[in-house]
């Protein structure tokens, strides 16, 4: 690849996972090149892309200073970013048991979040036909109300809870890592569309804590910066 950037990034222009990828290259000053998958042309099954991704998702990034290694599913790509880029611990963390507790809230991020998250945008945007039993058990409602999911609220309540307790307002480490910048995109989608609507939940009043640290992510200058960049790839 003859971009000159010292990554290459295969991602989406809307999909969540690939702008997780994006904030954490930003934070750390590492220069890349995005190619936006086009999931309509099926690109993302390509052979162009599965003979880096035989997973055919994405994201998936190359490090062209590092033997041109490939390395897909976004929060492995986040921990390998930062264990050889962010010495300094800038966004990540030095001590054990705080990176223990990184570990674990990107496996809760990416079991608990993501694949949640997507079900009810799926169901409720994409799937070609309806199904009373997804949407109820997405809803907790009957088929008939509108597609919502408590399994949102309940991730929500799970994040306020803890953000709560946490003085410096950031889930590990007293400071903003890789795990808050996990949740920012899936977040973003759900407080925007799963949950638009939705006027008997107000997210700021039932889940303060959590509401401050969204808000408090989105003002990031990484994620402020990519999230224009973002729109305007939606325009």
């Amino acid at each position: 690849m003859s971009h000159g950037k010292q990554f290459t990034l295969y991602t989406h222009k809307s999909g969540p996972n690939g702008w997780k990828v994006a904030f954490v290259l930003e934070e750390l000053g590492l220069s890349y090149h995005s190619i936006y998958i086009d999931f309509i042309k099926q690109e993302h099954r390509a052979a162009e892309h599965t003979q880096y991704n035989p997973n055919g998702r994405i994201p998936t990034l190359i490090d062209h200073h590092n033997g041109d290694f490939v390395i897909w599913e976004s929060n492995a790509i986040l921990l390998y970013l930062v264990d050889k880029y962010d010495k300094e611990h800038k966004i990540s963390v030095a001590d054990e048991k705080d990176r223990h507790g990184l570990f674990q809230w990107l496996f809760f991020q990416a079991s608990g979040q993501g694949p949640y998250y997507g079900q009810v945008f799926w169901f409720k945007n994409a799937h070609p036909e309806p199904v009373p039993s997804a949407v109820e058990r997405s809803s907790g409602r009957p088929a008939s109300a509108l597609l919502h999911s408590n399994e949102i609220l309940r991730v929500f309540g799970v994040l306020d809870g803890v953000l709560a307790k946490q003085p410096s307002g950031w889930l590990v480490g007293g400071k903003l890592t890789i795990a808050d910048l996990s949740f920012v995109m899936w977040d973003l989608a759900a407080m925007t569309t799963a949950l638009k609507d939705r006027p008997d939940v107000d997210v700021e009043k039932t889940y303060p804590a959590f509401y401050a640290w969204h808000q408090r992510l989105l003002k990031y200058e990484s994620v402020a910066k990519l999230l224009v960049v973002r729109a305007s790839l939606m325009n």
